[in-house]
């Protein structure tokens, strides 16, 4: 099931609740990548890529795009001032030593024990995980970005993930178009429901165990 930009953003901007001063966060492609326009201007963060950026920018206006400066999604970037190139061996040796704060991602399902799968599409040919394990594992929150459901309707967040897993264990926090899910000692809790939604809403779309927060909070 696709959804509409002003969803999109919303889920963006509760993420983005999560980044504090000074740290240095990694985004997936999709909708992680809006996260940077949701920030305030006065917070001091560095955006990491795989390919060997520390300190990306704002998406270039269209004509000021430099075809030798792209994310690791291929999508052209530009660099804050104090931002850094090096080679992708040193980008992930940041993450694999646990430099990254926190990161990011999209994903195809997440387990009610925190399992992350978001690297193989069924039916499709595809290049690969790109940096998805080692950030699962050594950055020190996981934000998964996604479709509370599939586009047949089911629940992304489920008992035992049926994909192959990317890393076990790891997802921190869960936004949906639906819902704010955290995920602590192998136990989900819902926090947030977005409206239109209810808790008789979030408990049909959602096929696994978890508790309900006693602050639950109904978003606009």
């Amino acid at each position: 099931m696709g959804m509409g930009i002003d969803i999109r953003n919303r889920m963006a901007k509760r993420a983005a609740q999560e980044i504090k001063e000074g740290m240095v966060v990694n985004l997936g492609i999709g909708i992680p990548s809006l996260v940077p326009n949701h920030l305030a201007n006065d917070l001091n963060v560095m955006f990491h890529a795989e390919n060997g950026i520390t300190g990306m920018g704002p998406t270039p206006s269209s004509g000021q795009e430099d075809e030798n400066l792209c994310n690791a999604g291929g999508f052209p970037v530009t660099l804050i001032e104090g931002g850094s190139y090096c080679d992708s061996t040193i980008a992930f040796g940041m993450i694999r030593r646990g430099y990254v704060d926190l990161t990011i991602l999209g994903s195809l399902q997440v387990s009610e024990k925190g399992d992350l799968a978001n690297w193989i599409v069924p039916g499709k040919k595809v290049p690969g995980m790109g940096g998805a394990m080692e950030l699962a594992q050594k950055a020190n929150k996981v934000i998964v970005l996604m479709n509370q459901l599939d586009k047949h309707g089911h629940s992304k967040i489920v008992k035992e993930c049926t994909l192959p897993l990317t890393s076990a264990r790891c997802v921190d926090l869960i936004i949906t178009d639906m819902a704010v899910f955290s995920c602590e000692n192998e136990q989900l809790t819902l926090h947030e429901i977005y409206k239109p939604y209810s808790v008789e809403d979030i408990r049909k779309h959602t096929d696994c165990h978890y508790s309900i927060s006693e602050t639950l909070q109904v978003i606009d």
